[in-house]
């Protein structure tokens, strides 16, 4: 049987369409929901096939809570983000507690409202693995269109920075720079996202492909997506806080913004459009200035 574990927009998403093929899976998360097959998390934890899709920064915690009941369990990562603190990419996180050959990670261009309207999604699983990744593959229904591959790092830094650019993006279409300078950022931001992903092993087709630009291309040019309505707020001049409590679910992208900063600054990779965040965000820069410095 399955367990998801997370019933955010993107949890409840997953869950309800995974149960079109596999009508025994669960669902739990920190606080009770009041939807159909809501377990405990004692009790979703006793499945042999779980999916994770908790917020990043929650990860870490989770697992060493659960350590002596996750060890054996196949998992598949559906959260996207790299650990603030650790200063580690989630699968790193995650080789602490389960044996490489029990994880697999998926992203891709998916809004979860449109998951859970059925329509028509593509998918990445990597694992090292290949019948792992397979499986995982198996449960998704027909209307999600799901490829596997072995490049976790490529999957993880695509569905990770790609939350950055949309800030970015999001920024340039509140300052009303116009399409020509947003398609610009966003190509340019392609770039960054397979040279910063290049220094960890990671593929360059990952990052042209579904898990890459077209993650990138959706995140980066829609008001559904969170960070990218992170970004018009702070173009608006409002502060972050009353931004995210506007939101009222986690955008990854400002966490995700501090990791890749710190993470180029120690290892000396070129990343000039996540740079220009973290000063807005972190710093105080004001935006006009940042994106005049950027596309300058």
């Amino acid at each position: 049987m399955i367990s998801v574990i997370g019933a955010g927009a993107w949890g409840s998403a997953l869950f309800y369409a995974l149960k079109e093929k596999n009508p025994d899976i669960v669902i739990t998360s920190k606080h009770k929901r009041d939807m159909e097959k809501f377990v405990s998390i004692d009790e979703a934890l006793k499945n042999e096939y779980i999916i994770i899709v908790i917020a990043a920064q929650a990860i870490s915690g989770f697992l060493e809570k659960h350590k002596d009941k996750i060890k054996n369990k196949k998992i598949l990562c559906a959260s996207k983000g790299i650990d603030t603190k650790k200063l580690k990419f989630l699968n790193e996180i995650f080789e602490e507690y389960v044996d490489i050959n029990n994880l697999a990670f998926v992203s891709g261009p998916s809004f979860a409202k449109e998951v859970r309207e059925k329509r028509p999604t593509a998918l990445v699983l990597a694992s090292k693995n290949k019948t792992l990744r397979e499986k995982f593959s198996s449960f998704f229904p027909d209307f999600i269109k799901t490829y596997t591959d072995d490049d976790i790092y490529g999957v993880e830094v695509a569905g990770a920075y790609k939350n950055v650019i949309a800030i970015a993006s999001g920024i340039c279409e509140g300052l009303n720079l116009g399409n020509n300078a947003r398609a610009a950022l966003i190509s340019r931001g392609l770039v960054e996202i397979d040279r910063f992903g290049e220094y960890f092993g990671a593929k360059k087709d990952t990052f042209l492909g579904v898990a890459g630009s077209g993650d990138l291309f959706l995140t980066a040019s829609s008001t559904m997506s969170r960070n990218f309505r992170v970004g018009l707020n702070l173009a608006k001049g409002k502060m972050l806080d009353d931004i995210l409590t506007e939101l009222g679910e986690v955008a990854e992208g400002v966490y995700t913004t501090k990791s890749i900063h710190l993470l180029a600054q120690k290892h000396n990779i070129y990343t000039p459009i996540a740079s220009e965040v973290y000063q807005i965000i972190y710093e105080g820069k004001k935006v006009k200035r940042s994106l005049k410095d950027l596309l300058s």
